[in-house]
């Protein structure tokens, strides 16, 4: 392979944090969990582990259910908690409603997703109050729980208080509160707060806790702060094929994933890569940027030409955001500060 096609290649990492590789806390984890035997299914010592450091991260005693993509964790999550004939309230915008191919209405067995306009990729507490209804009416289907993705679609982070007021009125009509956490991390840190001030405390009952995104090869977890909530799982994930048999590979990533603060720092840099290359845009007067960057991801508005040139340098343009009205460009763990100041060169180019 040349080093022309390589430079291509590499360059589509811009084009989602799920492109690059793991990092190497998660490489060495999975070398030693390879090393001697294990109970299969879960009976192993990584993910018996796991309760106890899960439980520390978010102080308080947790149960957490590994999986191997994020998908697999909503859907699962959400079939513990809506019945057949329940809704799930919903943004537009969100992953399990454009996404997940219908995922969670399969795995549910039947769930009706609710979706909401809110604003910039948020919910909204007053636009979830007005639509809520038909409870107890048997030709309706029951509101049962609302899902916020934290990052959101927008790339913006939910406040806690944000959290809190949504959270407030489902619990007020006795639904479930569930955070799709495919970013948590970048969302975390952004905040600066802790995990329990970013879901129990601010009122999230379960938790897609994700972490392919940000240095795991294929490691979710399903994180319940209600032990009652946790129902029928343990048969809905062997039923659906997600009961791994060799699940210490997964919980082996986890446990390296969250142990030394590595999740953090991964995260952390991931967002000083993406303001760095959202300052840069900005600079740019013929780029607009389409929201504020506040973690790792940056939709702006490109010029056609722009888009066109990048395109030709090997960069993979995500053109998918506001109607093909924006782009998305994301920045991972492992993004060089000279990988931000090449793009930005390439941008440039076009006069």
């Amino acid at each position: 392979m040349s080093s022309k096609i390589k430079t291509k290649r590499e360059r589509v990492k811009f084009a989602s944090d799920n492109v690059v590789g793991a990092c190497p806390e998660v490489l060495e984890a999975i070398i030693l969990a390879n090393d001697g035997i294990a109970s299969p299914y879960g009976n192993d010592e990584w993910t018996k582990n796991l309760q106890n450091k899960f439980s520390d991260i978010f102080e308080k005693e947790v149960i957490v259910y590994p999986t191997a993509s994020g998908t697999a964790a909503n859907a699962l999550a959400l079939s513990a908690l809506t019945p057949v004939f329940g809704n799930i309230y919903c943004h537009k915008l969100s992953h399990i409603n454009t996404d997940e191919c219908g995922a969670p209405e399969f795995y549910t067995g039947g769930a009706k997703l609710v979706t909401l306009n809110g604003v910039n990729g948020k919910i909204t507490p007053e636009e979830l109050s007005e639509n809520m209804g038909g409870v107890g009416i048997v030709h309706h289907t029951q509101p049962s729980v609302v899902s916020i993705t934290q990052l959101c679609e927008t790339g913006e982070t939910y406040q806690l208080d944000e959290i809190s007021a949504i959270a407030k009125i489902a619990h007020k009509y006795n639904l479930k509160m569930h955070m799709d956490g495919a970013r948590f991390a970048n969302a975390l840190v952004s905040l600066g707060v802790t995990p329990a001030e970013m879901t129990w405390k601010s009122g999230i009952d379960v938790l897609s806790f994700g972490a392919t995104k940000n240095g795991c090869i294929a490691a979710e977890a399903i994180i319940f702060f209600k032990p009652e909530l946790v129902g029928n799982l343990p048969f809905l994930m062997k039923r659906s094929g997600h009961l791994l048999s060799k699940m210490r590979f997964v919980s082996a990533q986890l446990d390296a994933y969250i142990s030394n603060d590595v999740w953090l720092r991964n995260a952390k840099h991931a967002n000083q890569m993406g303001k760095k290359l959202s300052e840069g845009l900005d600079l740019n007067s013929k780029i607009e940027l389409a929201y504020p960057t506040q973690a790792n991801e940056v939709f702006a508005k490109f010029p056609r030409p722009v888009i066109e040139h990048l395109n030709s340098e090997g960069y993979k343009m995500n053109e998918e955001e506001l109607d093909g009205k924006a782009v998305r460009l994301v920045a991972a763990w492992n993004t060089q500060d000279s990988d931000v100041d090449q793009l930005l060169q390439t941008i440039s180019e076009v006069k």
